[in-house]
């Protein structure tokens, strides 16, 4: 299976390269540095393009079964655009190249998760730090969810750079209104990864947390 993943080169990117060639796929990775992926292997490509430049996306589309995006930023204080412009153009890109799977990284918190990454968040880290960035992330679910495509949005608690236990909790009501709920970046690989082969949320936003 040809994977082509996007945001490889951030921490839960890394991982779903890493775990992608452990479980034998065929990956290309669309980097705006390429230099920055550090992995060679032989089911490994990696490509310069920008989600930000339609006109550099076409060559990594062609031919892929399925997308993956890990996409993100750390512009968190400024107005951003970054995610829903750069998602309307995977988007583009897909429908171009006839790719039609796309399993994509948002965040508890988002549209009819408000409120389930816990009250620290709720109260104090979203209005005030992450404010711009989660309302382009609605904006980008909303993009993916009006689209044709077969998508699956996955939702994590808050991330962290544990190991991969690959036991979780999934599901629409995952996340807590008061208490903030946590997940490794390993294992939500682990489950795109899964869920790009089980397609057991097609056309869903699942929650991802332990």
């Amino acid at each position: 299976m040809k994977l082509l993943i996007i945001g490889g080169t951030g921490k839960t990117g890394r991982q779903l390269i890493q775990q992608g060639l452990e479980q034998g796929y065929q990956l290309t990775v669309l980097a705006r540095n390429p230099a920055k992926v550090k992995v060679g292997h032989s089911n490994l490509s990696v490509l310069k393009g920008n989600v930000l430049e339609p006109e550099t996306l076409a060559e990594a589309f062609q031919g892929q079964d399925a997308v993956l995006s890990a996409l993100g930023h750390k512009q968190f204080f400024i107005k951003t655009s970054i995610l829903s412009r750069g998602t309307a153009n995977i988007i583009k890109a897909m429908r171009n190249s006839g790719v039609n799977r796309l399993v994509c990284i948002t965040s508890l918190g988002i549209n009819d998760s408000r409120f389930r990454l816990g009250l620290y968040y709720t109260l104090f880290t979203i209005p005030l730090i992450l404010f711009f960035y989660f309302r382009d992330k609605a904006k980008q679910e909303k993009l993916i969810m009006n689209s044709e495509l077969n998508w699956t949005i996955v939702r994590p608690g808050q991330l962290f750079d544990g190991k991969k236990r690959m036991k979780y909790k999934l599901g629409p009501e995952v996340g807590h209104y008061i208490l903030t709920k946590f997940v490794s970046r390993a294992d939500v690989a682990h489950f795109m990864l899964q869920e790009v082969q089980q397609n057991d949320y097609l056309k869903k936003a699942v929650g991802i947390t332990y």
